[in-house]
């Protein structure tokens, strides 16, 4: 029986979640291959698209995969929004809001969202996110349990706080912790709960 391989990433911002090109996308675009040499049949399980950073799981094991996308496993993000977030507005997102999905209107399940009293101690993005002539910004944490596309960057924007940087920071029981951006941690499983 073939042993499977697990690894964490810290995902860089501008990299896709994956590690085949579809010939239709330009080819200049980075896939995680790039981050480490993975076993044949590494896939990511869940996604971050290429504007956002953070924690993500890659397996070679597609069982494992069903277990973390669950909707018994939370998922926590940090994020920076343009402008000072209101406490109306995270009781809205607490509560769950309509979001475009697929050209219908989906309400998201309630979450737990709160505002960072300071920023987080993230490096610098690659690519900036704006200077302070463009007014002020705020960080809030947000945790959900499903996993919509883009589902909160649209929950911020359905609030009026359009999301400038995402970061997630947890899946289940693990973190991101301190690791640098593009950093691979090969584990023998995933300590979700």
């Amino acid at each position: 029986m073939t042993k499977h391989r697990h690894f964490i990433i810290h995902k860089p911002y501008g990299y896709l979640s994956q590690f085949v090109h579809n010939e239709r996308r330009r080819k200049n675009r980075k896939l995680l291959g790039e981050l480490h040499d993975f076993p044949e049949g590494t896939m990511s399980i869940g996604r971050l698209d290429q504007n956002s950073e953070g924690l993500l799981l890659l397996t070679t094991d597609g069982k494992v995969s069903h277990q973390v996308l669950s909707k018994k496993i939370e998922k926590e993000y940090y994020i920076q929004v343009d402008g000072i977030i209101t406490d109306e507005a995270i009781e809205a997102l607490k509560k769950g809001v309509d979001i475009a999905l697929q050209g219908e209107i989906y309400e998201t399940l309630p979450c737990k969202a709160f505002r960072l009293d300071s920023a987080p101690d993230f490096p610098p993005r690659a690519q900036k996110i704006r200077d302070a002539r463009h007014g002020p910004t705020s960080w809030m944490s947000v945790t959900v349990n499903e996993g919509k596309f883009r589902q909160v960057r649209k929950m911020s924007a359905a609030v009026g706080f359009p999301t400038l940087r995402l970061v997630r920071v947890r899946i289940g029981n693990i973190h991101l912790n301190d690791m640098k951006s593009g950093e691979v941690v090969e584990v023998e499983e995933f300590s979700l709960t």
